[in-house]
């Protein structure tokens, strides 16, 4: 943020507030109530703007990124993974597998996330013991409930060439709503060539 930005952001909180007390006593309350949920609207309506960077890879390795919006165990499933992505008997490719948690809505107001954590290690359980049975070593993480920002953090430390979302069929909302939320950030992504 601009120097410059954070005074002119505090003056347009302070000055009507203390304008509104001035004029009528009780006005500035309602006045700073209307400035508050103005900064609210406007947080929450922001959008990030800038790339999703990978972290620089140390080689000139193949690093894969699979975002797993279900657990993906069954064989055939595995099969065509591994086969789209090119990792049947590709022993040089790093794979790192993500599962973003899903968090209910009351679980994230009362900071209830450990079961969806528990349920998101459990998928991711299962999604690397089928690829490692398909012959895949892969990494395992949890990642935040939004799949961009999950993703997003991961680019922050793992140096991804290539980012996969598997898992879910059409009838799974929750996987439909991963994979839409990723596509329309995809922009954002900047990956290594």
């Amino acid at each position: 943020m601009a120097p410059w930005k954070l005074p002119l952001i505090v003056a347009a909180i302070a000055v009507p507030i203390v304008a509104g007390f001035y004029v009528g006593g009780g006005g500035g309350l309602a006045v700073g109530a209307l400035a508050v949920l103005a900064i609210v609207v406007i947080a929450v309506a922001q959008r990030p703007l800038g790339p999703i960077a990978s972290a620089a890879a140390s080689d000139a390795g193949r690093h894969v990124l699979i975002v797993a919006a279900s657990a993906v165990e069954d064989p055939a499933d595995v099969a065509r993974v591994v086969g789209e992505l090119g990792l049947a008997g590709d022993g040089e490719a790093e794979v790192r597998v993500l599962v973003p948690a899903r968090i209910g809505f009351l679980d994230r107001w009362a900071s209830d996330v450990e079961p969806a954590r528990r349920g998101a290690q459990r998928q991711l359980v299962a999604t690397v013991a089928a690829l490692a049975k398909a012959g895949v070593a892969a990494e395992a993480r949890v990642g935040d409930e939004d799949v961009v920002q999950a993703v997003e953090d991961q680019l922050q430390s793992y140096p991804a060439t290539e980012v996969a979302l598997v898992g879910g069929d059409g009838e799974d909302e929750a996987a439909a709503e991963l994979e839409t939320r990723l596509e329309a950030d995809f922009r954002r992504l900047r990956l290594p060539n």
